[in-house]
């Protein structure tokens, strides 16, 4: 028998193992690289969230407290970062009515916020907004917030919509008189009373409380032209209104 096949076959067979060798060796190198880089990119040192930018229109809102809150939440790299829970974080924040998340490359994150826009204080504590929809928010000791003078709505639970409605539709009758309303009580019962802000207290009732505020606008002319101030008006009548007048004590 010849050497010459046997030596073939030799060859080739150590070409095969040293093929599957490198092969293999190969293949643990990018495991073993592809572990490095997850753990490079999942680590908060290597690549951290840098730059967190905040637009839209902002009054209340505070940028560092958005960004802290982010951080404190978002703990993870910039690759880890989960721009769902991100936007629903910022959204539970009180000012924030709408908001919208994404990362920017290298390592940053963009936050649009639509603020929540005050119309009114309700029952003393809570705020609000343009839809009668009740948000949760600091009302004391902001400067900006009195500079609105945002009238004081009171009333029972699941009525906001109802009063903040029957508030804008008061208003509009009482701003040829340059009178504003002040506070705004709505009963269990939904009866209306309203203080203006010349200090005149006005019970319209459950019912007609429309027709029964214009009623008091077509009368104020002359109501006002008495020497005598007016304390409150009620306007539960058919026809006509009644008026209390000040006393000397309660002018005081």
């Amino acid at each position: 028998m010849s050497e010459q096949p046997l030596l073939e076959k030799s060859s080739k067979g150590s070409q095969f193992y040293a093929g599957l060798v490198f092969f293999v060796t190969l293949i643990i190198l990018l495991v073993i690289g592809v572990i490095e880089l997850v753990a490079w990119l999942e680590d908060e040192q290597q690549a951290p969230v840098q730059n967190i930018v905040v637009s839209g229109n902002r009054t209340f809102i505070d940028d560092a407290e958005v960004e802290a809150l982010i951080k404190r939440t978002q703990s993870g790299s910039f690759f880890e970062l989960n721009v769902d829970e991100t936007h629903k974080t910022v959204e539970s924040m009180p000012w924030v009515y709408r908001a919208s998340v994404r990362k920017r490359w290298p390592s940053g994150l963009e936050v649009f916020v639509v603020e929540q826009i005050p119309s009114a204080i309700w029952n003393d504590d809570m705020l609000l907004n343009k839809n009668g929809d009740v948000f949760n928010a600091q009302i004391n000791g902001l400067a900006k917030l009195k500079q609105l003078r945002l009238p004081s709505l009171f009333g029972p639970g699941g009525s906001e919509q109802t009063a903040l409605q029957g508030y804008r539709n008061m208003q509009s009758l009482l701003d040829s008189t340059n009178l504003h309303i002040v506070e705004m009580f709505l009963s269990e019962r939904f009866a209306w009373n309203i203080q203006l802000s010349n200090g005149i207290r006005l019970n319209l009732g459950r019912i007609e409380f429309i027709d029964r505020l214009q009623r008091f606008v077509d009368l104020y002319p002359l109501i006002s032209k008495q020497d005598k101030q007016v304390d409150y008006v009620d306007l539960r009548y058919d026809t006509g209104l009644a008026v209390g007048w000040k006393t000397a004590e309660n002018q005081m």
